[in-house]
């Protein structure tokens, strides 16, 4: 074996393989700004993934760098999710027939509508579907001429911008608070 050629595993121990690589998995984590609270977890993922695959990998170190990536943009994707859901809530929450008071529901729809016409057609007609006339994924899909998978990112896409919009107008997503 040339000094230059990646040990396999055979050759190296766990630890070895860890104790070597760790200054890179660490510039990977800051290179993905992932929080240190959240870190730890990532790696500890990472390794345990690594352990039950130990006999199919090959080269170690590359190997840990593409899992440990991979992890860091689920970790994200995980994260805009979140958002988004909590942002779909609060959509639904608005745009649903409350107990509020009519003249209240009667702003709050139209902020809503104000904010939601701001956006590119393709999102109006999206949000409207969905939210507005309540369409499933499907029937979305189908009346805008997407197939279902591309929907729900196109769907996610609005929501990002909408989001931005309230946020924007200064909605308070805490206190649920729009546009004081």
């Amino acid at each position: 074996m040339a000094l230059s050629d990646p040990p396999t595993l055979a050759e190296a121990s766990l630890e070895e393989i860890l104790e070597k690589m760790q200054p890179r998995l660490k510039r990977i984590l800051c290179r993905y700004r992932i929080p240190v609270q959240d870190a730890e977890d990532l790696l500890q993922e990472t390794f345990v993934i690594m352990v039950s695959k130990w006999s199919a990998i090959r080269n170690p170190d590359a190997w840990l760098v593409a899992t440990l990536s991979n992890r860091c943009i689920i970790y994200w994707r995980k994260c805009r999710s979140r958002l988004w859901d909590a942002v779909d809530a609060q959509i639904l929450e608005l745009m649903a027939e409350t107990e509020a008071p009519p003249q209240e529901q009667s702003d709050l729809r139209c902020d809503l509508d104000s904010l939601i016409s701001a956006l590119p057609d393709r999102c109006r007609s999206v949000l409207r579907l969905r939210y507005g006339l309540g369409c499933s994924t499907a029937e979305a899909a189908e009346r805008m001429g997407y197939c279902k998978s591309s929907i729900r990112k196109v769907t996610r896409r609005c929501l990002a911008a909408l989001t931005h919009q309230l946020l924007g107008s200064g909605f308070d997503s805490e206190n649920a608070k729009p546009f004081d």
